[in-house]
């Protein structure tokens, strides 16, 4: 079994994504010190749920740097990309070479840097997670995780048993936490919508030439098909944007979609930038979410952010609690046709900007979740 190794001197986070690059890394081999001093200002608490929790934890003088690993397959060097230019050694990526992606990853190469380098004093674990051996070299560390969908685990027993606090969304995903583990420590605080930038998403000014907009993978767990269903119900007038970052589904949908002539257009995959998503947005008039067998989606608050109330799916497993009065409606799936045209026609009395920044934006989050990384820190390094 591997050992804790220690701490590294600087204060640091490290975000363990369960991507799998298929693909070369643009970066550079890893340099000599990987946890160099570091320089300039703590960067904009912005990008995708990957970015912000660690950002945020720098904004709030938590730690000093962090970095986000992912795994790389076939063989070769571990490569490091820093995430602006010139370099701010603030925020970098990492990839680290795997022979084998099978999930929970047993990347050997991972576990050799922090063997040489030191752990990070904050672990933070996404999705099907990362082989014990990891979690036990990181043993003096705040292993965080969030399975950032449906199932609130997706790790095996002898995985999620090394983990700290579970970060869930919603009370439900906490007590299958709790039933597998008894007494381990969850806070309902999906990564995606409760971190969310400031002014990443805001209301823009311009037309608005569309009802509605959906941003979502070309996936079937989105349900595309349930709007699509009651669009085919609708006037032609009714007028729709699907925005796909990624998805296997997306030219079937465009298939569906021409063969019944409706009104919708759609852009992606690949996925486009983060302002011109803001821009695409504010075009519609509400957001849609679809899914039901999904986690928190991040989308939920960056509708809000943008300005658009948002027509939910009352069945929607984790993220429920962002759907109030002033940032919304949920929809019965069989009703679906009838809630868009009352949302077409008074999708007024929100405030769904305002809301969002009085609840979830990330400074209201990091001030939860201090304490709960104090305590868990206490409890493993009383030193500290």
């Amino acid at each position: 079994m591997t050992a804790a190794v220690p701490l590294t001197r600087m204060r640091s986070i490290v975000v363990v994504s369960d991507r799998v690059d298929w693909h070369p890394d643009d970066g550079t081999p890893d340099p000599p010190a990987p946890w160099q001093p570091v320089t300039g200002t703590p960067p904009a608490v912005a990008g995708g749920y990957l970015e912000r929790l660690p950002l945020a934890c720098i904004a709030a003088g938590i730690v000093e740097r962090a970095e986000i690993w992912h795994h790389r397959a076939g063989q070769g060097a571990a490569s490091f990309a820093p995430a602006a230019a010139p370099a701010d050694t603030r925020l970098g990526y990492r990839g680290f070479p795997i022979v084998d992606p099978a999930a929970p990853f047993d990347n050997a190469a991972m576990l050799d840097f922090v063997v040489t380098h030191g752990a990070p004093h904050i672990l933070v674990v996404y999705g099907l997670g990362v082989a014990p051996a990891l979690l036990a070299a990181c043993g003096n560390s705040v292993i965080l995780y969030n399975s950032i969908d449906a199932p609130a685990l997706r790790v095996p027993p002898e995985v999620s048993a090394r983990f700290d606090l579970v970060l869930t969304g919603a009370q439900w995903q906490s007590d299958e936490v709790a039933a597998r583990h008894p007494g381990m420590a969850t806070a309902i605080m999906p990564v995606g919508p409760e971190f969310a930038g400031i002014d990443q998403f805001r209301p823009l000014d311009g037309p608005r030439d569309y009802d509605l907009i959906y941003v979502a993978a070309a996936q079937g767990y989105k349900q595309h098909d349930l709007l699509l269903d009651a669009l085919e119900t609708l006037p032609r007038d009714v007028r729709g944007l699907f925005v796909f970052g990624y998805g296997e589904e997306a030219e079937r949908l465009r298939g569906r979609i021409a063969a019944a002539g409706l009104s919708v257009d759609c852009i992606g995959p690949p996925g486009v930038g983060v302002d011109e998503v803001n821009r695409l947005m504010n075009r519609a008039r509400f957001g849609m979410v679809c899914g039901r067998d999904d986690g928190a989606p991040a989308i939920l608050t960056e509708y809000m952010l943008a300005g658009l109330p948002v027509l939910c799916n009352a069945e929607l497993v984790c993220g429920r609690q962002f759907i109030l009065p002033e940032t919304g409606r949920f929809f019965d799936p069989a009703g679906l046709a009838d809630a868009i045209m009352a949302m077409r026609t008074a999708p007024g009395g929100c405030f769904p900007r305002e809301t969002s920044l009085a609840r979830w934006t990330w400074p209201h989050t990091i001030a939860r979740l201090r304490p709960l990384l104090a305590t868990a820190m206490a409890r493993k390094n009383p030193a500290i």
